[in-house]
């Protein structure tokens, strides 16, 4: 059973949002302070995040920066639940590691299929081999990724995306196609989300991001 820690300073809300997950059959546990969660996040080490940006304690910005500095917790999906409707904020979050968002008041139906999505990107199966690509190496077995043979901290939705990108070299993806494919978003659906975890997948690439190619009025390419 997939464990999910929610991180929620109202405790109503907190208990709606576990009371939905359980239903669907997760072991889901909730934490109103911080600081208390991210402790429990490098302990537990959690399938997946729900987190409010503004908890006592420490908030939840500070929780994602210090997720992505601990090996223990960088590859851990987390869905942002937050009031802060503003895209500033959105994307403050998202520039941090966060890997998808949502605002509150949300839909539980659309909350259970968001974390459906994150949490299938995770999943491991039966052995895949290595992929290549040029400077890139996915480890598809243990969600590690190698850049000229140096490993590179992505998180699961960057890999996923580069892999995504890589697998159909020289043919440009959609913004539609990558949204509905890495994110499970349905069609038409405008999103900040796939711009964002670009500009972090680009800078962790250093002199190779040069590699992606922006595709105007289309999305995204990757040719060597």
């Amino acid at each position: 059973m997939e464990k999910i820690l929610v991180l929620e300073d109202e405790v109503d809300i907190g208990n709606l949002v576990a009371f939905n997950l359980r239903r669907t059959g997760y072991d889901v546990e909730v934490e109103h302070d911080g600081r208390e969660g991210l402790g429990r996040i490098l302990k537990e080490q959690p399938d997946l995040v729900t987190l409010d940006l503004m908890m006592p304690g420490m908030d939840g910005y500070q929780v994602l920066k210090e997720m992505q500095r601990d090996p223990r917790s960088y590859k851990i999906p987390v869905l942002m639940l937050t009031a802060k409707s503003q895209l500033d904020d959105r994307i403050k979050g998202l520039e941090l590691g966060a890997s998808d968002y949502m605002t509150k008041p949300f839909s539980p139906r659309e909350l259970i299929l968001r974390i459906q999505s994150l949490l299938k990107l995770t999943r491991k199966t039966s052995f895949v081999e290595d992929f290549v690509f040029g400077p890139f190496r996915f480890d598809q077995n243990n969600l590690s990724f190698y850049l000229n043979n140096e490993p590179i901290s992505l998180t699961v939705t960057e890999s996923k995306l580069l892999l995504f990108l890589c697998q159909r070299s020289g043919q440009p993806q959609s913004r539609n196609n990558l949204l509905r494919v890495v994110w499970g978003f349905s069609d038409g659906v405008h999103s900040r989300t796939l711009d964002t975890h670009m500009k972090r997948l680009r800078q962790k690439l250093g002199d190779s991001s040069k590699l992606i190619e922006t595709v105007r009025g289309v999305g995204y390419r990757i040719s060597l």
